[in-house]
């Protein structure tokens, strides 16, 4: 089974903000998203440029300990764009992805790794992908096996609806069909999928709901632009004790059929097949993936602060 990597909770940070750069450092996201598009004014661009970079320089791991970190650039159709490429490329410190805005195609994936190979970047550096237009949903497809170093794909909500002259509503009728093509696309190729943003901080259950509704479309976790929505992402996009528990039975009995040289079993009434197992192993390591980050984070640098 490949590596498992949570990604239950990935927080924008704006990258203008030295402030919100040093206090994600201790905060209890998955993932961390260094903004340098729309949480950038077009006059602060440069500025948030080598503010990320300085703060992805601290040792070791800039500082940011097991947080996937990844940095949202400028679009190369923007005047800051090829600036933003050449400038993580090499950036020093933990940096694990380049976030893509906007992707409408799959040349633009190419043309954004070719600039980050031209500029020296590493094979290990990934991309995730935005998907936030109507025609980056129509391409999704295309766009989810552009390249080899794509990771995940990303929904921007608030960009689609504007794009579709829709309103948010508290079911988001308004992008299930969006997101639904996002997430075919992404597990056709093997990519994860994370769900957009809550924009509205007051409204607790609302945003509950909104993860709930994720986790049971399929994603594996949520873009978050508030530390405080950081817990209950969190708990909404991990597995219960429950879950664990019928996971863990469905792989003990279906080993013990096999070794019986039966290739069913039944499992509380209901068929468990090898489509089951494989689901319940994913859980399984997605659990013990969070835990082994949460012991990481007791002794971490940059977590407790």
């Amino acid at each position: 089974m490949p590596t498992v990597r949570p990604r239950r909770s990935v927080l924008y940070v704006p990258g203008a903000n030295a402030r919100a750069l040093e206090k994600a450092r201790s905060l209890p996201a998955d993932g961390l998203l260094l903004d340098l598009e729309d949480a950038v004014a077009p006059a602060a661009k440069d500025e948030a440029r080598a503010l990320v970079v300085a703060a992805l320089g601290r040792r070791p791991d800039g500082g940011f300990g097991r947080r996937e970190v990844v940095v949202r650039v400028n679009g190369l159709d923007t005047p800051w764009g090829a600036a933003d490429l050449s400038a993580v490329a090499l950036a020093p410190g933990g940096l694990d992805a380049v976030c893509l805005p906007k992707v409408e195609s799959a040349d633009a994936v190419r043309a954004a790794e070719a600039a980050l190979v031209s500029a020296g970047a590493p094979a290990s550096l990934a991309l995730w992908a935005m998907i936030e237009t109507p025609r980056g949903v129509l391409a999704a497809p295309e766009i989810a096996r552009a390249s080899p170093r794509l990771a995940c794909l990303v929904a921007g909500t608030s960009d689609l609806v504007k794009d579709l002259r829709a309103r948010h509503t508290p079911g988001r009728a308004e992008v299930l069909t969006s997101l639904g093509l996002l997430l075919l696309a992404a597990r056709a190729a093997g990519l994860d999928a994370l769900d957009g943003v809550h924009l509205d901080l007051a409204d607790a259950a609302g945003f509950a709901a909104a993860c709930r509704q994720g986790r049971e479309l399929g994603f594996d976790g949520k873009t978050l632009i508030h530390p405080s929505q950081l817990a209950a992402a969190n708990a909404a996009f991990a597995p219960g004790p429950e879950e664990l528990a019928h996971a863990r039975k469905v792989v003990e009995t279906h080993a013990a059929a096999v070794t019986a040289g039966r290739g069913l079993a039944v499992v509380d009434g209901r068929l468990v097949e090898a489509l089951h197992v494989a689901d319940a192993e994913r859980l399984l390591a997605l659990a013990e993936a969070i835990e082994v980050a949460a012991g990481a984070g007791a002794t971490d640098p940059a977590a407790g602060a």
